[in-house]
C-alpha cells in the first residue's frame, strides 16, 4: 500500500510540515512520486519515520535520529538474555509511552516484542512495562482521560507476551494461575505465564473473575504444583478460599498483587513480591 503525507502524519501523530522538514533536511522522504509530482509513502518509509519519531521523543537530536532511523533493526540474538540497564530502561519507557500517547499500536507491539526477545519477560515486565502501565493508569485516574491509551498499551504488551511459544510436551502442570473472584486485572498472570514458558514449564490460566468454587474444583482436578491467585484490592483478595485450597490438595498455594497487603494469610501460603520471585517459586517446586 501507499499513503499520502497527510495519512502518514496522522498515523505518526506529527504535523505534515514535520514530514516535509524531515524530507528536505534529512532525506526521509517518500519512495514514490506520481507523474503529477505527488508524494506517496510505502510501508518501509513509514517504518523509518516511526523509528525517527521514537528516537526524537527520547531526546535524540533530529540529525542523529535520522541516521539511526535508516538503519534496519538488528535481529534479536539467540544468545543468553541480558538484564536491562537502568538508563536503557528509562529510554525505552519514554519511547513506549510516546508511542502509546500517539495510539501507535504497531510501534508499541514492536518495542515490546524486541524487548522481550532481547532481555526476557521478567526484565521487560519489571523494568519497562510495569512502570509505563502504572504511569498511564495514574494519568487516567488523575485526569479521567486516556483510557483508550491505557487499553492499547496493555493490548500491545499482551500481544508480545502471547507470542512466546508454550510447551506442548505432556507433563506435570507446573502452575495454575487465577484471578480472585470479581478481579479483572489479569495481565500480570499473562506475564507470569509467559515467563514460565521461557523456562519450558507447563501452566494454565483460568483468567479473570474466577468464582471460589470454580477455582477449588480446578485445583482438585488438575493438581498443579503451584496455584497462584492474583488480586489488586483487599476486598477481592478476601474472597479467595485460601484455607480450602490448602486442604485436600498437595499444591503449593501462593498469592500475588497489591490486594494482599494487610490481609492475614495462613502460614502455608506463599507471597512472592515480584514476577521474578513468582517464577523462582514455581521453578524451585518443580525442580526440587
Amino acid at each position: 500500500m501507499t499513503y499520502t503525507p497527510r495519512a502518514v502524519a496522522g498515523m505518526l501523530g506529527i504535523a505534515p510540515t514535520t514530514l516535509r522538514t524531515w524530507d528536505q533536511r534529512y532525506g526521509l522522504g517518500p519512495s514514490i512520486r506520481t507523474d503529477g509530482g505527488h508524494r506517496r509513502y510505502e510501508d518501509a518509509d513509514v517504518e523509518v519515520l516511526r523509528r525517527m519519531v521514537v528516537l526524537t521523543s527520547q531526546g535524540v537530536s533530529a540529525a542523529a535520529a535520522a541516521v539511526l532511523a535508516r538503519q534496519e533493526p538488528v535481529a534479536p540474538s539467540d544468545g543468553p538474555r541480558t538484564p536491562i540497564a537502568p538508563e536503557e530502561a528509562v529510554v525505552v519507557q519514554r519511547g513506549f509511552l510516546a508511542a502509546a500517547n500517539r495510539l501507535d499500536e504497531p510501534m508499541m507491539a514492536d518495542l515490546a516484542s524486541k524487548l522481550i526477545t532481547g532481555h526476557g519477560v521478567v526484565s521487560a515486565w519489571e523494568d519497562v512495562f510495569v512502570p509505563a502501565l502504572v504511569e498511564l493508569g495514574d494519568q487516567v485516574a488523575r485526569t479521567g482521560q486516556g483510557v483508550e491509551v491505557e487499553h492499547l498499551a496493555s493490548g500491545s504488551v499482551l500481544h508480545a507476551l502471547r507470542a512466546i511459544p508454550r510447551t506442548s510436551s505432556p507433563g506435570v502442570l507446573a502452575a495454575l494461575l487465577s484471578c480472585a473472584p470479581e478481579e479483572q486485572h489479569w495481565l500480570p498472570l499473562e506475564a507470569l505465564g509467559a515467563a514460565l514458558s521461557e523456562e519450558g514449564c507447563l501452566w494454565g490460566n483460568l483468567g479473570a473473575r474466577v468464582p471460589a468454587e470454580a477455582l477449588r474444583d480446578a485445583v482438585t482436578r488438575l493438581r498443579p504444583t503451584v496455584v497462584l491467585v492474583w488480586a489488586h484490592r483487599p476486598d477481592l483478595a478476601r474472597r479467595v478460599p485460601l484455607e480450602r485450597l490448602g486442604t485436600g490438595s498437595d499444591s503449593v498455594v501462593a498469592v500475588a498483587g497489591s490486594g494482599w497487603e494487610g490481609v492475614p494469610l495462613p502460614s502455608f501460603v506463599h507471597r512472592p513480591r515480584s514476577l521474578r520471585e513468582a517464577v523462582e517459586l514455581v521453578l524451585d517446586r518443580v525442580r526440587g
